[in-house]
């Protein structure tokens, strides 16, 4: 049979119902796979990557951050002992305090101020215990808790 004749009969046949051979479907899916897999490392790859990237540039920015805190912790205290000599020497001069009142009053401010920002500082480090996502992975199954430990104790107890 020539060629012609053939791509005839092959465009003349109607599609084949039903399922495919066994070895097709198997090699389609084993393909469809294969496909599948490479896209995933190649993701995994590319997460990767920027995950190192984002890491070294949060490094460089925090190294950048902390030195420009300082700078600014420095400039803040030496600020805030110059108002604080200001004050005490107003009032000390004008009203007339004696000088251990006017630096009392000083320090007494001081310490008034330190008391918030220590207030603060602990209600802000609450966040950094990560409450959220550590609810979320024990919804999962995944985290352990104080209170887990506590329950498992209770039921050794309760077995003796």
């Amino acid at each position: 049979m020539d060629r012609d004749a053939e791509e005839g009969s092959r465009a003349g046949r109607e599609p084949r119902q039903g399922p495919p051979p066994f070895d097709d479907a198997f090699r389609e899916i084993h393909d469809a796979g294969r496909e599948g897999l490479s896209a995933a490392l190649d993701t995994g790859r590319a997460l990767r990557g920027l995950l190192i990237a984002d890491l070294a540039l949060a490094r460089s920015a925090l190294g950048r951050a902390l030195m420009w805190v300082s700078v600014a912790i420095i400039f803040g205290a030496s600020s805030w002992l110059l108002l604080m000599a200001a004050l005490i020497a107003l009032l000390q001069g004008v009203l007339g305090w004696s000088w251990l009142a006017s630096m009392s009053a000083a320090a007494g401010l001081s310490l008034i101020v330190t008391g918030i920002g220590a207030w603060q500082a602990l209600r802000y480090f609450e966040y950094t215990r990560l409450s959220a996502t550590r609810r979320q992975l024990r919804r999962l199954g995944l985290g352990h808790d104080d209170d887990d430990d506590r329950e498992i104790e209770t039921h050794k107890t309760e077995a003796r």
